[in-house]
């Protein structure tokens, strides 16, 4: 039985692009970084150093060649914070692109995009 969500992979054209916009702008932490000898290179990202789930920076056309047909579509994530309005404003003076924020019934969203232009959402809530 599936008791977690352990890692989330994030297939990316640059993923030192990525990293870094992850780790300067958003605030995550690199938890690891490895490879396989074989030209395969995965960063492993967290908000937390104690989160139980992160994400796997992997570069797009490595894994498309090993993996032929796999799905290298961005996921669709949700992250949240408990200060929604400083993160909107932190992420926006970093000319970061955000949405508008968006009171929903769960709680305020906006979405960011990251530097190749994959979206993600942020929802206020307490942890």
């Amino acid at each position: 039985m599936i008791n977690k969500v352990g890692q989330i992979m994030l297939y990316v054209d640059n993923q030192d692009e990525a990293v870094d916009f992850w780790t300067k702008n958003v605030g995550f932490s690199v938890i690891s970084e490895e490879t396989n000898g074989q030209g395969m290179r995965w960063i492993e990202i967290s908000p937390t150093k104690d989160s139980e789930t992160s994400i796997i920076i992997h570069n797009k056309e490595v894994v498309a060649k090993m993996s032929p047909g796999l799905n290298l579509g961005t996921p669709s994530l949700m992250f949240f914070t408990e200060n929604l309005d400083k993160l909107y404003e932190d992420l926006s003076n970093k000319n970061i692109k955000v949405g508008e924020i968006v009171n929903m019934p769960t709680g305020k969203v906006f979405n960011f995009a990251d530097n190749e232009d994959n979206y993600f959402a942020v929802m206020e809530k307490s942890v």
